[in-house]
């Protein structure tokens, strides 16, 4: 038994409304609203969106209004829906990114059609990309994500293409050269 409960202050954890604030509730709200299997799906999308956002282990205002831009776009959601769901795959990327990576894509892959996973890694790009640069680590990171998803080289090679511009390690090339 606890201090607390011995003293009789510990909270009635058995009350309905234990806990249960007027912003849970609305965020309960809001995410019952949408249909569990769609509501996997884009659990699943957005924790693969934000596995490269974090990559560098933060993720910046421009790549959440990215993440959040494309959750609302793709997933067809009122702009409170995405927020919401980019921030519980912010955090849960942050907490368990290191052991959830794999699996989250993994059930990514199972869920969707081919066309699907074509789709997220144009997204995984385009998160990235938010910030006009693409590192060498989060390239690496696309990479791995597109092989998880169990797409050829040369789908992912497709993908990348149209972010050759953001790439840092393609930068220095097209830096004018002082001459010697």
């Amino acid at each position: 038994m606890s201090l607390w409960k011995w003293l009789g202050l510990a909270p009635d954890r058995t009350a309905p409304d234990a806990g249960d604030t007027a912003t849970v509730r609305r965020i309960v709200a809001e995410l019952e609203a949408i249909e569990p299997a769609r509501a996997r799906y884009l659990a699943a999308f957005a924790y693969v969106l934000g596995r490269v956002a974090h990559v560098d282990l933060h993720i910046s205002d421009e790549e959440t209004r990215t993440l959040v831009d494309i959750v609302q776009v793709l997933g067809h959601l009122p702009e409170a829906q995405a927020v919401l769901v980019v921030e519980i795959a912010k955090h849960q990327v942050r907490l368990f990114g290191g052991t959830e990576n794999y699996l989250v894509t993994r059930e990514f892959k199972e869920i969707a059609t081919p066309e699907q996973r074509l789709e997220l890694l144009d997204c995984v790009f385009a998160v990235s990309a938010a910030d006009r640069s693409i590192t060498a680590l989060e390239d690496s990171q696309v990479r791995q994500i597109a092989i998880e998803l169990g797409l050829s080289h040369s789908q992912y090679v497709e993908a990348r293409s149209a972010y050759l511009e953001h790439l840092e390690v393609l930068k220095s090339f097209r830096t004018p050269r002082e001459p010697e």
